[in-house]
Formats: structure tokens, C-alpha cells, sequence
């Protein structure tokens, strides 16, 4: 056995928690999907109104918006879902899941977000997730549609 597995052994189990949900692809959906994320959050141990919960509100809400708005495939969800891995120097990455069924239609990719004009009313929703997020990437969906995930180190 390397000292590495016997130090993994000796520190116990790893533990990675996950919640998934469909939501339906409506504004609705998207208010539902913001709720229920900052109120898991709470059980894992960030509480409402904190730093990792307001930046996951955010991250949440926009890109479930997104999902509803510019994802949305008539009679489809889109999906939710986040993963709190742990961390071996830090306590950890929280990685936020938006997955939707359109698949001609991405967003811009990480590095290509340009700001709106000043007197726009829309598009800001990304480059407020890449402001919030450790990383953020888009990524095909295995059977259909499009995953945009975006990571926050704990």
C-alpha cells in the first residue's frame, strides 16, 4: 500500500453529497430551483445569508433562468443538481449543475462573454456567473442538450 492510500485509509470515508432535481422549465421552475438550493445548502452546513449561499443563489438563479429562457424544449425540465466534493487542502468545491435539453442553442464558452451595451436590459446573467464561480464551463449533455456547470471552492 503507497502512504498515500494509507493516508487516505487512515483519515476514513470521503464523503460526497449530492442533490438532484428536475424542475419544470418555466420562471416558476427557476425561483423553485434558486429556493431549494440555498435551503440544501443549509443541511450541508452553509446557512442562509451566508457568503457560499448568496453565491449560490446567484449561480443558481441565473443559470436556471437561462435553462428556462434560452433552454427551454416544450414538455422538458431542465435538472439541478449539486455535488459538494471534498478537498484534500481546503474544505472543499461545490460543483452547481444546469442541465437542459436544447441542443442548438449554447451559451457563449468561458473567455468568449462580451458585456451587453449599458442601455441593455439582459445579458449580464453569465458574467455575473463567471465573477461568482472558481470556474465555469459548458459541457453536451450524454443523450441530449447542454450542461452548464460552474465550480466554487469552499
Amino acid at each position: 500500500m503507497s502512504a498515500q492510500a494509507a493516508s487516505r485509509a487512515a483519515q476514513g470515508p470521503v464523503t460526497v453529497r449530492t442533490f438532484t432535481q428536475r424542475f419544470s422549465a418555466t420562471r416558476r421552475g427557476a425561483r423553485l430551483a434558486r429556493y431549494l438550493a440555498v435551503q440544501q445548502l443549509d443541511v450541508w452546513g452553509f446557512p442562509y445569508g451566508g457568503e457560499v449561499s448568496d453565491a449560490v443563489a446567484l449561480i443558481v438563479g441565473e443559470l436556471a433562468a437561462n435553462a428556462a429562457t434560452h433552454g427551454r424544449v416544450p414538455g422538458r425540465d431542465f435538472e439541478l443538481r449539486l455535488t459538494k466534493l471534498p478537498g484534500s487542502a481546503r474544505p472543499g468545491t461545490l460543483r452547481i449543475e444546469v442541465a437542459d435539453t436544447r441542443t442548438e442553442k449554447y451559451p457563449p464558452r468561458p473567455g468568449a462573454l462580451t458585456p451587453p451595451p449599458p442601455d441593455s436590459e439582459t445579458g449580464r446573467g453569465l458574467l455575473l456567473v463567471a465573477a461568482l464561480a472558481t470556474c465555469w464551463t459548458v459541457l453536451d449533455r450524454p443523450r441530449v442538450g447542454k450542461v452548464v456547470r460552474a465550480e466554487l471552492h469552499l
